[in-house]
């Protein structure tokens, strides 16, 4: 499939959907998929863009492709999607990659590395760039097939119970953070934990965990971690623009007509857009409120950014070593980010320091 047919979805999508589909998609035999997400149904802008890709997928296809949509751990456990996709289980899955670095180092690169992209450069990466075609050819060892799923954009950097004042305050810190950049918090002397969403809460409140890192103000107060923990920092240096990603059986894509295809990719185009916007619209509200019901708002330390830096960047040489699946697609990822942040430093970066300034 080619890259660019990204930048084409949208056209796609507004031709079908208006009902001026070709009379072959008419044609077509009925297909019915299970989607298993690693979200659970409260998140409406995480879990909600399964439902949305399946709701424009079937618009398209005139009700002849439906794929229902399951929440973590309907059909299988929130971080077991994968394993259920690769032995088609499930046709399809909606989930973070960076959940299962486990298998693979590799797979944290498909959503957000510490120091890593914006998601206007992952975005650009995967569809200008060799990344969509680099992350294939490894998601092909696990029989998956992706396609690009949403955005979060840059995160806040959690919950803590207790202020963190240097780099001194991570040691012994138990804090809930993706399993990648976990290895980070562990050679700060950290202590993390990997769980998912829905179990965070109870964990945060019983005091299993020192504190807790989700996503942003919109998704965070829907969980509520402003009631057990009142301090909210950020920049998440981990995830400067998480991405999402639908996985697809191999075979099950594959039995698809070449129509089928095209709706699906543009269906996940237009979840992927969609995504990000929500969060873009959500987030600045969301943050208000947690502010005025008490949230007290800090960001890291530079000790703590300048030790978690030079931490990752041992990481990933260490890893290149390694692992040759990582060192493969990492040497791409990291000249398209030397030429990117390049860029935005001047027009981009000028632009925003100046506006964030203003009062307007």
């Amino acid at each position: 499939m080619e890259r660019r047919s990204f930048v084409r979805q949208a056209g796609l999508a507004g031709v079908l959907a208006a009902g001026a589909a070709p009379a072959i998609v008419h044609a077509q035999a009925q297909v019915r998929w299970r989607l298993a997400s690693s979200f659970p149904k409260p998140l409406d802008t995480l879990y909600g863009s399964a439902e949305l890709m399946a709701k424009k997928l079937s618009e398209m296809s005139g009700g002849k492709f439906q794929i229902s949509v399951h929440a973590g751990g309907e059909l299988v456990p929130a971080l077991g999607v994968v394993d259920a996709v690769q032995a088609a289980t499930v046709e399809i899955a909606h989930t973070a990659p960076y959940y299962f670095f486990g298998k693979d180092e590799t797979f944290a690169l498909g959503t957000a590395i510490p120091f890593g992209m914006n998601s206007r450069q992952t975005t650009a990466w995967m569809v200008e760039g060799n990344g969509l075609k680099l992350m294939r050819d490894f998601y092909r060892n696990y029989n998956i097939v992706n396609f690009l799923g949403g955005n979060t954009g840059a995160q806040m950097g959690g919950w803590y119970r207790k202020q963190i004042k240097s780099v001194a305050d991570i040691k012994g810190l138990k804090i809930r953070i993706n399993g990648f950049a976990g290895r980070i918090i562990e050679r700060m002397g950290g202590v993390p934990q990997q769980l998912p969403g829905g179990e965070i809460y109870s964990a945060l409140e019983k005091g299993t965990i020192d504190a807790a890192e989700w996503v942003g103000p919109y998704d965070d107060q829907k969980l509520g971690f402003n009631k057990v923990a009142p301090n909210y920092y950020y920049p998440s240096w981990w995830e400067g623009g998480a991405q999402l990603d639908f996985f697809v059986n191999s075979k099950a894509y594959e039995s698809l007509s070449s129509e089928y295809k095209t709706m699906l990719e543009a269906a996940c185009a237009i979840a992927h857009i969609e995504t990000q916007a929500r969060y873009d619209t959500k987030n600045p509200a969301a943050l208000k409120q947690l502010v005025a019901s008490g949230t007290k708002l800090f960001r890291f330390p530079k000790d703590v950014m300048d030790a978690a830096f030079k931490e990752s960047q041992a990481l990933y040489a260490d890893l290149s070593a390694k692992n040759p699946n990582w060192k493969k697609v990492y040497e791409d990822y990291a000249t398209f980010r030397r030429d990117q942040n390049l860029w935005f430093r001047f027009a981009e970066g000028g632009f925003d320091d100046f506006m964030q300034a203003q009062k307007l």
